[in-house]
């Protein structure tokens, strides 16, 4: 095989795990689309993904982390957001735009763990469809099974089109609504759950997540502890998918702007080629670029004064403004036309 294929560290790796796992024999592409699909660094936990259609990644983040998350959602968990019908839960609290109230939350969005393996079951420039904290409070009955992409109207058996992950902020238990799957159901047809399919409690103690395939079916369980029971739970969708939530709507500019590159791409700051994304016919990060707006703000003054005949400023300085060379973001990302 031509090596001039690898493009990223990413498929360096998949062709060094491929290279290994073949024993100094020849390397083709089948063996290099194998190793790709049993995942990243050919874990166990991309393995298990594949074969069950979910894995776990116990105690990944600390306790650190985890008191700061509860204590930016304190003041939205105080019972004013329950939810609207049984699938939402009637005593479970959900709060969605999560990045806009609790920033913390950018950790476990863009935890690298979590990231690799992502990378290997979506398209390049994946997007976050939806983030919210479920608190499950005592005397929640089990959600209905389902499964997180069942509103892409394509039939299955498919590649998921999203990934969820579950954060357990608390321990998971058998008791307190541990999520349920049915395992290795992602690779179903149409069909539905049956009685007498096996539902598994994933039980993991708090910091760990849950990664889950799209594409399998899952609920929440039943609450009958004495204590509530907090997940966050960011999922993530092929980039030419539309999110469940309005990322850029539903985290307003200022705080995107704070927000690691990584997460603002994730929000929907970014471009699925060859133009798929972008604003006024520009890269969208622009909008988080002060220096570009400051320039356009004075641009469009100047523009305005011209139109207005105020005599301050000439038709050729509007020309030269407007014709400058385009800045470029953050991070060096080209900010060129959309290519119409």
């Amino acid at each position: 095989m031509d090596n001039s294929v690898i493009h990223s560290p990413a498929q360096a790796r998949v062709w060094q795990r491929a290279l290994k796992r073949a024993g100094g024999g020849p390397l083709t592409e089948r063996a290099v689309r194998k190793e790709k699909q049993r995942g990243p660094a050919g874990t166990e936990a991309g393995e298990r993904l594949d074969v069950k259609g979910y894995a776990v990644l116990p105690s990944i983040v600390g306790d650190h982390v985890l008191g700061q998350i509860r204590a930016e959602l304190a003041p939205y968990l105080g019972g004013r957001l329950l939810g609207r019908n049984d699938f939402e839960g009637r005593r479970t609290e959900r709060v969605y735009a999560l990045l806009a109230k609790a920033p913390s939350v950018a950790e476990l969005v863009a935890h690298p763990r979590v990231i690799s393996i992502i990378d290997q079951l979506l398209e390049p420039g994946y997007l976050l469809s939806a983030n919210l904290a479920i608190n499950l409070h005592p005397g929640e009955t089990a959600q209905a099974l389902h499964y997180d992409d069942a509103f892409y109207p394509l039939r299955r058996p498919r590649p998921p089109i999203s990934v969820s992950v579950i954060w357990a902020i608390d321990d998971f238990t058998a008791d307190n609504g541990a999520t349920q799957v049915i395992v290795g159901s992602h690779r179903w047809d149409n069909r539905q759950p049956r009685d007498g399919d096996a539902v598994v409690p994933v039980i993991m103690p708090a910091g760990s997540a849950l990664v889950l395939a799209g594409t399998l079916w899952h609920r929440g369980g039943a609450n009958e502890s004495a204590a509530s029971r907090l997940a966050i739970t960011p999922q993530y969708c092929q980039p030419w998918a539309r999110q469940q939530e309005q990322m850029v709507l539903a985290v307003p500019q200022a705080l995107a702007e704070q927000l690691s590159p990584p997460v603002q791409r994730l929000l929907g700051y970014s471009i699925r080629p060859p133009f798929m994304g972008h604003v006024d016919g520009m890269h969208p990060l622009r909008l988080l670029y002060p220096a570009y707006r400051k320039r356009r703000r004075e641009n469009g003054d100047l523009a305005a004064r011209i139109l207005e005949g105020d005599g301050t400023a000439s038709a050729s300085a509007v020309a030269d403004a407007t014709m400058r060379a385009p800045a470029r973001a953050p991070g060096g990302a080209n900010e060129g036309e959309n290519g119409e």
